[in-house]
């Protein structure tokens, strides 16, 4: 059995685009991307309002950064880990850009291989997931996120420089889904399966290698 992590916000969740509710397992891309892989076992470690390695000055608990490398012992042996975050570090509150999003990731990508797993323990392989562009925030986002569409120009091609420079796998989610028009921000089920769908023959790639 391969054991993947994925580590996430409220798009990988699966929050409901204009609700609250919660997209069921099999429905969210971790899922589909369990369901699609053998012999795999796929554990979400996913917080709504979650940035790479900023504080939420409102909300405890929301830098990725922090506990994450215990979170990596947590949850070993990993065969590989998939990282997609950036999103709530473009929240209104914020004046970052795609470059300091980057800069958290590779923040991430530090921890995750310094992590103190177990002796005989390897390192997982890392891939770099870039969400889809925040696109015209709307409905009780909107204030949140205002001006993140803006601001988050360029994301993609920040962790793809970021992910060759740690040489890690990159997956460019924008390329194949896009935010859901509800509000701007999340995801909707269509968007969960394709995500799901287009990843998992990179992740099957990386857990043979």
């Amino acid at each position: 059995m391969r054991h993947i992590l994925v580590y996430g916000d409220s798009l990988t969740w699966g929050i409901v685009p204009g609700e609250r509710r919660r997209l069921e397992f099999a429905q969210r891309w971790p899922g589909i991307l369990e369901g699609l892989l053998e012999d795999a076992r796929v554990a979400e470690d996913c917080l709504n309002g979650r940035r790479t390695a900023f504080e939420d000055p409102f909300k405890p608990g929301r830098n990725g950064l922090t506990g994450f490398e215990q979170k990596m012992e947590i949850h070993s042996p990993l065969d590989l880990l998939i990282i997609m975050l950036g999103t709530n570090d473009f929240q209104s509150m914020h004046a970052h850009n795609a470059t300091h999003a980057a800069s958290g990731i590779q923040a991430l990508i530090r921890a995750a291989r310094r992590a103190p797993i177990e002796p005989g323990m390897q390192v997982p392989q890392i891939l770099v997931v870039a969400p889809p562009g925040i696109r015209d925030p709307r409905g009780e986002v909107a204030t949140k996120f205002a001006g993140a569409d803006g601001r988050c120009a360029g994301l993609a091609a920040e962790y793809e420089r970021i992910a060759a420079e740690m040489e890690c796998a990159f997956f460019d989610a924008g390329s194949v889904i896009a935010v859901s028009p509800v509000d701007g921000v999340h995801l909707d089920a269509a968007s969960h399966r394709t995500l799901g769908e287009k990843l998992a023959p990179q992740a099957a790639g990386l857990l043979s290698a």
